[in-house]
């Protein structure tokens, strides 16, 4: 187990080598930026994950018709949820260590898509966008700040790799309407933000009062475990961990606010230019330990101002126990038809179902997550207003359709990297406060927290497993 006390001795190591410059492993500079489209004018595509999200991720690819699926990739090919997308792709070659597949494939690979727990996506990015392969990852990013940094300091380095966070609102109605909006001046002065995701956790039920990592359960035979564990300190295999409960835990995910963050403040978050905050703060904690997300939390974030536009508290709330409080008007709270199932399982709504509410001097707007269009409350205000809305336009592509154009030349990304990352960066520091169940001074020019050296360390977290250190070298 990582203490306190052993995150601040290998705080200064992490940063040293965070910082370092020289090869990735296998990294072949050859390909680079010299991807071909595929057969007939078809990108093609590796999965990295193909079991629950990466199996509707597939569904949404081969909607496209865009895409040739030339290599399979899942640390458990035997496993049932592994067996559809396999018997979908007979000819597609099959990997369960995702370096093998680019060592053996990389020139015959455009892009990658990477759907498998957010700790792991770091080091299968890194390595698609040294090799010149065009990446779409699922979201949060990554689970630490600096390993964000680094990704968006990589994708800076390689501009001929496209790059994509599946966030899947970023190409529909709830972010063309947010744009035009703030574009006409309907949008504007938005002083704060409440955000909430009230459902009920896979760690809601866990003993708090846990003091160690769950005990070892018998591995499923299939499963390459050390390869699943990526560049994170070893830890036994446990059923607590695998098939969707890593997001549990602080060592492989990040919670709720992670989870949920990027389908319901990713659009506030670009168009109204908030960066990074300059304080995070725990407001309350139910159920907090050093090993799994609270029960409930909730979080301040506070940005300054930016330009002409005033600054902004925006307030995190999950939990069952733990509602924001509404304006009056709110009306009812009705669940988006495309929130995506969770390992299979339809989503079910909630008395104040995920998404937000926008305060502006003027105005107050109600969301939802994912696609979920902004609605101006009350009613009365709505209907004065409506003759006053500009037209928005529809999307021209969904989210797997944009990428896929982008990889051949047609269409830019809506969620590249550089949009992507600092959106990431604000959960991971979230993230952090939460760990801590604490509160600290982030400076936005530096990218350092400057008055609490326990969350300093958390900005990159312990070094990487013994045998992954090049992934994080520049």
């Amino acid at each position: 187990m990582l203490t306190r006390r052993s995150f601040l001795k290998t705080a200064g190591a992490s940063a040293a080598l965070l910082a370092m410059e020289g090869p990735v492993h296998a990294f072949n500079p050859q390909t680079g930026g010299k991807k071909i489209i595929g057969a007939n004018g078809k990108v093609n595509l590796a999965l990295v994950g193909i079991g629950f999200r990466g199996e509707e991720d597939e569904a949404g690819i081969a909607k496209t018709g865009l895409a040739n699926v030339v290599a399979l990739c899942d640390v458990d090919m035997g496993a049932p949820h592994t067996q559809k997308v396999m018997a979908k792709y007979p000819k597609a070659k099959r990997y369960k260590d995702f370096r093998k597949m680019f060592d053996e494939m990389a020139g015959q690979i455009d892009a990658v898509l990477i759907a498998i727990p957010d700790f792991a996506h770091f080091a299968v990015a890194m390595r698609a966008i040294k090799e010149g392969i065009h990446v779409y990852c699922e979201k949060p990013l990554t689970r630490t700040f600096h390993e964000n940094e680094l990704l968006l300091q990589a994708a800076k380095a390689h501009p001929e790799v496209v790059t994509q966070m599946g966030n899947q609102g970023h190409s529909e109605a709830n972010y063309f309407q947010f744009k035009a909006w703030k574009e006409a001046g309907i949008i504007k002065d938005v002083t704060a933000i409440t955000a909430h995701m009230n459902n009920s956790r896979r760690w809601h039920g866990y003993d708090t009062n846990i003091y160690k990592f769950p005990s070892g359960d018998p591995k499923p035979d299939t499963l390459d475990w050390d390869v699943w564990t990526m560049t994170q300190q070893y830890h036994e295999y446990s059923d607590q961990f695998h098939r969707g409960n890593w997001r549990c835990w602080y060592d492989f995910g990040m919670g709720a606010l992670g989870d949920w963050g990027a389908h319901i403040l990713d659009t506030a978050h670009e168009f109204l230019d908030l960066g990074l905050p300059y304080e995070v703060k725990m407001l309350y904690a139910n159920g907090h330990n050093d090993f799994f997300f609270p029960m409930s939390s909730t979080i301040l974030f506070r940005f300054p101002r930016r330009g002409d536009m005033p600054a902004v508290d925006v307030t995190w709330y999950d939990g069952l126990d733990n509602l924001p409080e509404v304006p009056v008007g709110y009306g009812e709270s009705i669940a988006a038809s495309d929130i995506p199932t969770v390992n299979g399982q339809a989503y079910k709504p909630t008395k104040l179902n995920p998404g937000k509410i926008i305060y502006s001097r003027d105005l107050i707007f109600k969301g939802g997550s994912h696609g979920s269009t902004l609605s101006i409350i009350p009613e009365a205000v709505a209907k004065e207003m409506a003759p006053k809305l500009p037209e928005v336009p529809q999307s021209p592509s969904d989210h797997y359709m944009n990428f896929l154009r982008a990889c051949m030349g047609l269409e830019k990304t809506r969620s590249p990297f550089e949009v992507a990352v600092p959106l990431c960066q604000v959960f991971n520091l979230g993230v952090i406060a939460q760990r801590l169940n604490g509160a600290f001074k982030f400076d936005r020019t530096t990218k350092e927290i400057v008055d609490n050296p326990f969350a300093s360390a958390l900005l990159a977290g312990a070094p990487p497993r013994k045998g992954w250190e090049d992934y994080y070298k520049l």
